[in-house]
């Protein structure tokens, strides 16, 4: 495993992992690289639990916070608790365009029938909510663009200004419900679709995103429930990584 998980936090009943990006979370017939599942049975689980304790899922390139359970018990308790909705959830995703104000979206999602690999909003969908709240409205600057497209003739670089391509918002998110691709569809479905989100930006979108982002930018930054064990409320948070802090960079304030 070329970038192995951190450990957050560990103790007898949960291991809190912040997982990197790259990193597939379950195992399957069709994966070949190693898995988180693959490095929890080499770490120092004494019981071997399904799915090896792993109690949700985040995406292959998605990064942060992921909780195990280490006991039947402890796995059984967490699994509840996301279940029942008493579990928060936050994550930073920087999306295309200017959200201007917060809201929520509900919206069933279901496996695409015209893509299998993708998810979409629809009415036959099971139920996904998510809350969603702008934290800083972005811009490409214009030395910025002129930097990543520099090989850029003018008339293509007003079709970017036609594609209003240098506007961005960075967007809390928190999912309600735990449905695969959740929050990129639910972006997506509000015209707010998540820079450099592969299945979910659109082909020349992404080809244009991926000049100075390397991945989707989506980061699971806050994880809270009440422990296993304990029964009290629990909090964990991840800083944003540095390839996403990296493209950060790239932006400054909308309007300066």
């Amino acid at each position: 495993m070329i970038f192995p998980p951190k450990i957050i936090f560990e103790d007898e009943d949960i291991l809190i992992i912040d997982k990197p990006p790259n990193l597939v979370v379950d195992r399957s017939e069709t994966q070949k690289e190693e898995t988180l599942e693959d490095w929890l049975a080499d770490h120092s689980l004494k019981v071997k639990l399904d799915r090896m304790g792993i109690v949700h899922r985040l995406d292959k390139d998605t990064s942060g916070l992921l909780a195990v359970g280490k006991t039947q018990q402890a796995f059984d308790n967490l699994q509840a608790q996301f279940r029942e909705r008493k579990t928060k959830k936050e994550y930073l995703a920087l999306v295309h365009g200017l959200v201007e104000k917060g809201g929520r979206v509900e919206g069933a999602i279901e496996r695409n029938p015209r893509n299998r690999e993708k998810f979409a909003v629809l009415p036959t969908g099971k139920e996904a909510v998510t809350e969603y709240e702008p934290m800083e409205r972005l811009q490409l600057a214009g030395n910025r663009l002129q930097d990543i497209f520099s090989d850029y003739n003018k008339i293509q670089m007003r079709r970017l200004g036609t594609l209003h391509y240098s506007l961005f918002t960075l967007v809390a998110c928190r999912p309600l419900t735990g449905r695969t691709h959740q929050i990129r569809v639910h972006l997506k479905y509000i015209a707010h679709p998540i820079v450099a989100d592969e299945k979910y930006v659109g082909r020349k979108m992404y080809r244009l995103d991926r000049r100075w982002c390397p991945r989707q930018f989506l980061h699971a930054k806050r994880l809270g429930f009440y422990h296993p064990g304990s029964g009290k409320w629990v909090e964990f948070e991840s800083p944003l990584p540095a390839d996403l802090k990296k493209s950060l960079g790239y932006l400054t304030e909308y309007g300066l």
